[in-house]
């Protein structure tokens, strides 16, 4: 052991000149060592953490940039020529080709650039939109040869000849049938017209996401950039795109969707994500989004991204009790060796101080949320399905058991579930926030099983008789609605999230004759009519967030914080499912009250905005077009006006964000797992 001084023989004095220093103090070692922890622990973070400012990518986007702007930057244009009535030099226009394509094959494959806008203006004028309007398909999409006159091409698959389009799903007349019915005109031409109006406002706000905010989750219209303040953050999840995709293909816009599809396929990627996802919110739009897509198209690229998007979401559901977490860390795992040993380090200190799952710290003591973690059912099941892996439907079969053993207060079932104790939290019960979705996929999940999950069926009808008994209520003008209920008492307030009930009910009553069908259908058409009285009362003729039945109010917003509209869908969704189920025509009429409101009041030059108060003549708008008002407002407002045939009742069941997937036994289109092989 090396000494700290050196020590002179007791017989000879101490000379503190010869004292020569050999080694450091305690102290000054650990100094050391800390400053050699935070240096090495410094460029480990910005080795590991920080955006890479030294790659290729930044001068590839530069030179991009140049490219898109013209090759005259490259190539300046040449004077007129004379003797070629003005025609360019054929010789420099050959060198100019050379030079795109010497450009496009230098880029990496991965580099994609945001789509080009039709700015021509020929959406909106000439011929080609006469017939637009005429067919209700784009002029640009081109009928299949061979097949029914006014029949649109499904969007190609490159180098995948083992997918079948739907056009193609049979031989047989089942998969002609099965794609017909995505056309879908009504045989009124007013209607058809009214139906090409929403395509138009899709268009609108489709082109206007494209030119200022591609690969953002949302647009803000009036800012004209991408909304970082969404729930999925700042990341460029391009959760509208995933949204909207399977309703542009409904309107038979294939281009946009060819557009949309290729940004999936080069972009999404939920790796380095580092934000807590919302498993809730995840699964409605990406993995429910994705499977749609597949059903529609048989493109295996959709399911591999559902499937992705599903694994990344497990995690949360490792808890006491199966009761998932509301939010999940998506990071993903790693790869090379070199990898695993870095991500063992990182989960060691995230461990430390941060959980891979967790829930709001507001929802009663750390909670699990019931119309979060029971809106799982249609995505999970329907991915066991296709894929012939299990383990997702096991996990939401896991909440149903607990739900289905678990004690009810009353037969009714609280907002709030522990999912470490199995325990209810605070007793509040609501159809509208916090509780809506669940009740729906009860009633949706025996839909979709072809009617043989009869435990489905019986719990929804259960809760619905509770409900019934408990929340449901009729002013003294008439009006049916349904309250929430806090600690035993009513408080008389209807959330607009409440107002899918009507087609709710409806749905209940029709598809099943019991002894509830007749009251389930007259809660149904009262609900409809109480949201669409919540519209009707306000100057925009667009309904509030919430709305009262108190004090002499009815249907009526009392607080600054209810009176807001956020583009939502969920009475459009009760007009369409009930125009369906009666064809009474007051639905479509309110329906197209609806379309010229949000014209007058939510359109913008660059796309559709949310308003902060709906009883004001001129409402300040909120500067955000939610990624849902592509997947549910607009989708519903076209079903509204289409022909039975387009996605029937018995043949599809919508998910809680719109996005449709086929009945087992019933449709066509359910494309089993394949038994011999894994997909």
């Amino acid at each position: 052991m090396l000494p700290t001084y050196q020590r002179i023989s007791g017989s000879q004095q101490s000379n503190p000149l010869l004292a020569v220093r050999r080694s450091f103090r305690s102290s000054e070692k650990c100094l050391i060592l800390l400053v050699l922890l935070t240096f090495g622990f410094v460029c480990f973070g910005g080795f590991f953490f920080l955006p890479d400012n030294f790659g290729a990518e930044r001068v590839l986007k530069v030179y991009k940039q140049f490219q898109r702007a013209g090759p005259e930057i490259f190539i300046p244009p040449p004077p007129p020529a004379h003797g070629l009535d003005g025609d360019e030099d054929l010789h420099k226009l050959s060198d100019r080709e050379k030079l795109q394509e010497k450009i496009q094959k230098e880029l990496p494959d991965d580099f994609l650039e945001k789509p080009d806008l039709d700015l021509s203006g020929s959406r909106t004028e000439g011929p080609e939109f006469d017939n637009m309007i005429d067919s209700g398909v784009p002029a640009a999409v081109g009928p299949i040869a061979g097949g029914p006159a006014g029949v649109v091409a499904p969007p190609q698959i490159i180098d995948e000849p083992e997918i079948k389009s739907p056009s193609k799903a049979s031989t047989g007349s089942a998969g002609s049938n099965a794609f017909n019915a995505l056309v879908g005109e009504d045989p009124d031409p007013l209607v058809r017209e009214k139906r090409n109006k929403v395509k138009e406002m899709m268009m609108h706000a489709w082109d206007s996401y494209k030119l200022y905010a591609w690969g953002k989750n949302e647009l803000k219209p009036i800012s004209k950039r991408g909304h970082s303040g969404s729930i999925f953050g700042a990341f460029d999840l391009g959760a509208t795109i995933v949204d909207g995709l399977d309703t542009l293909y409904l309107m038979g816009l294939h281009k946009e969707f060819d557009e949309g599809r290729d940004w999936v396929e080069r972009k999404f990627t939920l790796d380095g994500v580092g934000i807590d996802l919302s498993v809730f919110e995840t699964n409605i739009r990406f993995v429910g989004g994705f499977l749609t897509c597949y059903a529609f198209t048989g493109d295996r690229l959709f399911l591999e991204k559902a499937k992705y998007v599903a694994d990344k979401l497990l995690p949360a559901f490792q808890t006491p009790t199966g009761i998932p977490y509301a939010l999940v860390n998506v990071n993903s795992g790693p790869k090379t060796l070199l990898e695993r040993v870095i991500s063992h380090v990182e989960i060691f200190f995230v461990n430390l101080f941060y959980k891979i799952s967790k829930n709001y710290g507001w929802a009663s003591g750390g909670s699990s949320i019931l119309s979060e973690f029971g809106t799982l059912h249609l995505e999970f099941s329907y991915l066991s399905d296709v894929t012939g892996d299990s383990v997702y439907r096991e996990r939401v079969q896991a909440i149903r058991s607990v739900l289905r053993e678990i004690e009810k207060p009353k037969g009714l079932y609280p907002n709030y579930l522990n999912p470490k104790t199995g325990k209810w939290g605070q007793q509040h019960m609501s159809l509208g926030a916090l509780g809506d979705s669940f009740y729906e996929y009860l009633l949706k999940a025996w839909i979709q099983s072809g009617h043989e999950d009869n435990e489905a069926r019986e719990m929804y009808d259960d809760a619905m008789q509770a409900i019934i008994q408990h929340m449901i209520r009729t002013s003294p003008g008439g009006l049916t609605y349904v309250s929430d209920l806090k600690f035993e008492r009513l408080e008389h307030k209807m959330d607009h999230l409440a107002c899918f009930a009507g087609g709710l009910f409806g749905l209940g009553a029709t598809t099943l004759s019991n002894q509830y069908s007749e009251k389930y259908m007259e809660i149904g058409e009262g609900i409809t009519n109480t949201c669409h009285e919540s519209y009707v009362r306000t100057y925009t003729r667009l309904g509030p967030e919430a709305f009262r039945f108190n004090d002499g109010v009815e249907a009526k917003a009392l607080k600054t914080g209810e009176k807001y509209y956020i583009l939502r869908p969920e009475t459009f969704e009760s007009y369409f499912i009930m125009w369906r189920l009666t064809h009474d025509q007051k639905y479509r009429d309110w329906g197209w009250d609806a379309v010229q409101a949000l014209e007058n009041h939510c359109r913008t030059p660059n796309g559709f905005s949310g308003l902060k108060n709906v009883y004001l003549t001129e409402p300040q708008k909120d500067d955000v077009q939610q990624s849902f008002f592509l997947a549910e407002t607009l989708k519903y407002l076209y079903l509204l006006f289409s022909d039975d045939s387009l996605l029937p009742l018995d043949e599809w069941v919508f998910n809680t964000e719109a996005h449709p997937l086929p009945v087992k036994g019933r449709n066509p289109l359910f494309r089993p797992a394949a038994t011999s092989s894994s997909p």
